[in-house]
């Protein structure tokens, strides 16, 4: 299956009719399982993000925010590794939200994403985002409790409230120049489990183990749930969610990749043209430099 399809059968158009479960983490869309036979295709994209990032920042029209969800082990540093490893780090951030802190509990749940969306010319990724508000914290309701609400605003509707909110928070980033592409890095449990085991055999992948992360597996069918709900309600055609097989690691890097080429093209990104004046300045340096001797 050629990569356009990949994306468009990942990119989830009809989020109504949505079933998580009819996407497979297994899935390969007919690729190899040997990283080795599409080591070619993720060069070639890497090289094609590279240069649509450069055009990107040169005509500063735009910013990129892509937003990576998904399971513990599910592969989210491991696509920022291997899919952005070609941008310029001056145009690129990172930001992984953990537990929120003292300062930003007593804000409003989109606060402390809000402060870090990119700005035009660059790409930002969250490594986890504002969607824990609508996932973690909707598994452990009791976590509500920290963030101290009005009784009036703490009922059953919430979780109806904060997707309104997100989706109007994503579609004022959109009128206002900001691409957004959300990836929610699908892994199976058992595939979860194998990857927590190579981990805690790896002494240099060690320290990235938590008992946590055990624990929070016996709430998966929780978590499946909300997964499906937060995409139903939040996948729009301004903040498209891509669900992304990823028990296979370099698949997963593969449809990140299609998917993020096939939106900057989108932009249809060019550099900026020197004209008038300018040019006529830019004319005389090069006047003068080839002027000055050897």
């Amino acid at each position: 299956m050629k990569l356009a399809k990949i994306v468009k059968h990942c990119r989830i158009d009809r989020p109504r009719h949505f079933k998580l479960a009819d996407h497979d983490p297994a899935e390969r869309f007919g690729l190899s399982t040997d990283i080795d036979d599409v080591k070619q295709i993720l060069a070639d994209g890497i090289a094609r993000i590279e240069d649509l990032q450069q055009r990107l920042y040169a005509q500063g029209q735009w910013g990129v925010l892509m937003v990576l969800q998904g399971m513990d082990a599910a592969g989210k540093d491991g696509v920022i590794k291997h899919v952005m490893s070609g941008i310029n780090p001056q145009g690129c951030e990172v930001h992984s939200f953990k537990a929120p802190s003292a300062e930003e509990l007593e804000h409003d749940f989109l606060w402390r994403t809000g402060r870090d969306v990119p700005a035009r010319g660059r790409i930002g990724i969250f490594n986890r985002s504002h969607y824990e508000e609508v996932l973690v914290v909707r598994v452990h309701p009791q976590l509500l409790q920290r963030q101290n609400l009005p009784p009036s605003t703490a009922g059953k509707g919430i979780w109806k409230h904060r997707f309104k909110e997100i989706r109007a928070f994503e579609h004022h980033l959109a009128r206002n120049g900001t691409l957004v592409l959300k990836f929610h890095l699908r892994i199976s449990k058992d595939e979860q489990r194998k990857r927590f085991l190579a981990r805690l055999d790896e002494p240099s992948k060690r320290w990235k183990f938590s008992m946590n992360d055990v624990a929070e597996r016996a709430y998966w069918d929780d978590y499946m749930a909300a997964y499906q709900d937060m995409i139903r309600e939040t996948s729009t055609d301004y903040a498209p969610w891509y669900v992304v097989p990823a028990d296979h690691k370099h698949v997963a890097w593969l449809v990140v990749s299609a998917a993020i080429i096939e939106a900057l093209q989108g932009l249809k990104l060019e550099y900026p043209k020197v004209t008038g004046n300018a040019l006529k300045e830019l004319k005389k340096a090069e006047r003068a430099l080839k002027a000055e001797k050897a």
